[in-house]
Parts: structure tokens; C-alpha cells; sequence
């Protein structure tokens, strides 16, 4: 019994990947960002490169 109590007092005190997990919550939220910002600016984004595109194309005519 006293092995098992000292298990899970090693296992709760062990810190080792909370790194790593923080940092993958902060990597999926900037994804998770990111997608929201292309998703609302997607119009913006397209008419912005549509109008880049038919400036190149009218300076190379």
C-alpha cells in the first residue's frame, strides 16, 4: 500500500511535458487564430490579390 501512495505522490509531483503541453495549447490556439482571422478577412484577402494580379497583368500588356 505504502508503494502506491509514493507512486502517486512521485507521479502528481512530477512537472516532466508540462512544458510541452503548455506549448501545444499556445500552438493550437494561434491555429485556431489564425483560421478565424482568414476566415473573416478571406474576402479581403482575395479582393487584395485580385487586384494585384490585374495590376501586373495591365503593366505587362
Amino acid at each position: 500500500m505504502k508503494t502506491i501512495f509514493t507512486a502517486i505522490q512521485a507521479f502528481v509531483a512530477d512537472e516532466d511535458g508540462v512544458t510541452a503541453i503548455e506549448y501545444g495549447l499556445i500552438a493550437a490556439l494561434v491555429g485556431v487564430a489564425m483560421a478565424g482571422a482568414a476566415t473573416l478577412l478571406g474576402d479581403q484577402i482575395e479582393a487584395t490579390f485580385t487586384n494585384v494580379k490585374t495590376t501586373l497583368e495591365n503593366a505587362l500588356k
